[in-house]
């Protein structure tokens, strides 16, 4: 170490070991409190650099550097506790605050995890701890924050892998994360607590509006946390009681909104549909990992990997899989293993001039390494209490693989792993602990979406069963050729003239309606319906090419809904975004912002809409419309007034 400009060696550890000395030090003194200055004598980085701690410069560059190294190793969630005030530059003549290691007293649960359980394990991890700060445990950290701008992300960016978790599930931290999910949960950076039926649920949202849309779309719902978002939900039922009665008339200048879809037309050209996640299903991406490169970073999670499964074995061809990822080559896995052999070297082994930086955290089977390239270490220094999951992390994680397991945010052969380790989790949960979470902005995927998208991406026909209109359960052979969203529900749009491509066998379930349709005053061989009616789907093979007119979406649209309402809103402001959002919505200037037609399906919907964005629409049409939503917001007023009066007594 270099020296310096006081007489002492300038703090350097080029080999990232002094964090790991401050948690041996810490670990073999549990549980007793070590001062500032017994832990600067006993780990051999600090002694070096800061001596006795004889001056103020010595303290002040000392404090610096241990509150480093502490904040490191919180981050991999191994946290130090102190007692007495923190060391200050005005504080002279003070000692330190004492330190002691905080393993915890309430039971982990150890649960053992399948290679195959990795990808689907990450995901959820990267879930819900996206969502966990509105959780019981962040409560205290909202309190803290309330007067933070609401522009402040309340959920973290970068999950880091949880310390519990990734101490049973190495290899956590080297998986890829499905680029739909990792853009789907970044985009909602906010999490709110929202009653539902009486139910707490863990929403994460975009921002205000998008929360409001969620509350507004689940009857009886109420936010419940934080402040801001109960205000934010008051601001826009105040603001839709205000809507004044829209001209309802059309321009000559307007433009049409183009609704995204999966398509049998665009797949094959090599469009792409990341941009719009609701439909990007078809394109699966990997992103890159969440893991860090640090060196510490993999050692203190293999450290506490062996510290959870003392006395059994691991040979480092496993542990190099594991820390640090599937190697191309055989000489790629050599210098895998070499990395891992010196990280187990660094756990066990002195400090540079053969002093012992506290205890060393493992004793290691070096025979059984030599010989035959295992690892077998014991005793860890208490650190296996440590390992595992906490019973509330659980909970959340389970309520997360059980979301993945029914959303369109993995890929399908992952859901079917999501649901079977959702069973194993489960089992571990206490009842009625689950907190159920959910994404705003998001249906559920109908059990049929994954056979009607794999039927538009290989051209084949389908069976379905389905309910229609009446309730009534109709069985018909068809050509699946779109699936796209509207008013927040996934629809598929059929080609029935089927019959010339239709197996022998199938040819009886071939029903091409041939009534005029009103709206076009063409036959109805187009059928479009939602995805959920959709009770069964089996692929059949056609037996030539099948040829299918490419309709946009927005004509389709129109044609199947003949008892549509014809709806205008006027925004305040021209170019916002959620206008782009509406399927087949003509768009015009008017005033100081735009006039919105559409087509309204659902009258619920359309109300909700209107209360979700009222910041920034000034009146609705038709007057029927406009009645229904000024009725539900004053209602949602009055309810919500009504729930935090019972909730203040």
């Amino acid at each position: 170490m270099a020296e310096g400009t006081n007489g002492r060696r300038r703090f350097s550890d080029k080999w990232g070991k002094h964090e790991l000395d401050v948690l041996a030090v810490l670990s073999s003194a549990f549980p007793q409190w070590l001062t500032s200055r017994q832990i600067a004598q006993r780990v051999k980085a600090y002694a070096d650099s800061y001596g006795e701690l004889a001056d103020q410069a010595a303290k002040a560059a000392f404090a610096k550097q241990f509150q480093r190294d502490r904040a490191k190793l919180a981050a991999m969630g191994i946290a130090i506790e102190s007692r007495q005030p923190e060391y200050s530059s005005k504080s002279e003549g003070q000692d330190f605050a004492s330190y002691r290691l905080q393993l915890g007293d309430e039971p982990r649960i150890r649960l053992h995890f399948e290679q195959e359980d990795l990808p689907v394990l990450a995901a959820a991890n990267y879930l819900a701890r996206s969502i966990s700060v509105s959780s019981t445990s962040a409560k205290q950290e909202q309190q803290a924050q309330q007067h933070a701008s609401r522009t402040t992300p309340r959920v973290p960016q970068t999950p880091i892998p949880g310390l519990g978790l990734d101490s049973i599930a190495p290899g956590l931290g080297t998986q890829t994360i499905p680029e739909t999910l990792v853009k789907v949960i970044d985009s909602r950076r906010f999490a709110a607590t929202v009653d539902v039926d009486g139910e707490h649920i863990n929403v994460a949202y975009t921002d205000s509006d998008d929360l409001a849309m969620f509350v507004l779309e689940h009857p009886g719902a109420y936010v419940v946390s934080p402040p801001e978002a109960v205000a934010a939900f008051h601001r826009r039922l105040d603001a839709a009681t205000q809507f004044a009665i829209a001209d309802e008339s059309s321009g000559d200048n307007s433009a049409t909104v183009v609704t995204s879809a999966i398509s049998s037309h665009h797949d094959r050209s090599g469009a792409d549909d990341d941009d719009d996640p609701e439909l990007s299903k078809a394109h699966q991406k990997k992103s890159a990992s969440f893991q860090t490169g640090s060196e510490v970073d993999r050692r203190l999670r293999l450290m506490l990997f062996l510290s959870a499964h003392l006395g059994e074995e691991y040979s480092l061809a496993e542990l190099a899989e594991r820390f640090i990822g599937k190697a191309k080559s055989e000489d790629e896995l050599k210098k895998f293993v070499n990395v891992i052999h010196k990280d187990i070297n660094t756990l066990t082994t002195v400090s540079d001039d053969g002093e012992m930086a506290g205890s060393q955290f493992f004793d290691i089977d070096w025979s059984l390494l030599d010989a035959e390239g295992i690892v077998s270490a014991t005793n860890s220094l208490g650190l296996e209490r440590l390992a595992g999951i906490s019973p509330q992390y659980l909970s959340l994680l389970t309520a997360s693989v059980s979301y993945l397991a029914h959303s369109p945010l993995l890929p399908e052969e992952q859901r079917d792993q999501a649901r079977s380790l959702y069973e194993r989790l489960h089992a571990h949960v206490v009842p009625g602990e689950t907190p159920w979470l959910s994404l705003t902005g998001y249906e559920l995927e109908p059990r049929s979406f994954s056979a009607v998208r794999r039927a538009i991406s290989t051209d084949s026909l389908l069976d379905m069963e389905y309910t229609d209109g009446a309730g009534r359960t109709r069985r018909k052979l068809v050509a699946p050729a779109k699936i796209f969203v509207d008013e927040g529900v996934y629809y598929a749009a059929v080609w029935t003239d089927v019959a010339d491509v239709a197996p022998k066998d199938k040819q009886h379930l071939v029903v091409k309606d041939t009534r005029i349709n009103k709206a076009n005053g063409k036959p109805r061989i187009w059928q479009v319906l939602r995805l959920a009616r959709i009770e069964r789907a089996e692929l059949v093979k056609p037996t030539k090419p099948i040829s299918i007119p490419d309709v946009p979406v927005n004509e389709l649209r129109k044609w199947s809904f003949d008892n549509g309402t014809a709806a205008v809103f006027i925004t305040d402001q021209p170019d916002l975004s959620f206008p782009k959002t509406l399927s087949g919505a003509t768009v015009e200037p008017y005033g100081d912002g735009q006039k919105v037609h559409l087509t309204v399906s659902s009258d619920s919907w359309f109300v909700a809409f209107c209360i979700a964005h009222a910041r920034h629409i000034t009146a609705v049409a038709p007057e029927t419309l406009r009645t229904m939503i000024v009725a539900r917001a004053q209602r949602e007023l009055s309810v919500s007034q009504h729930d935090s009066e019972e909730s203040g007594e």
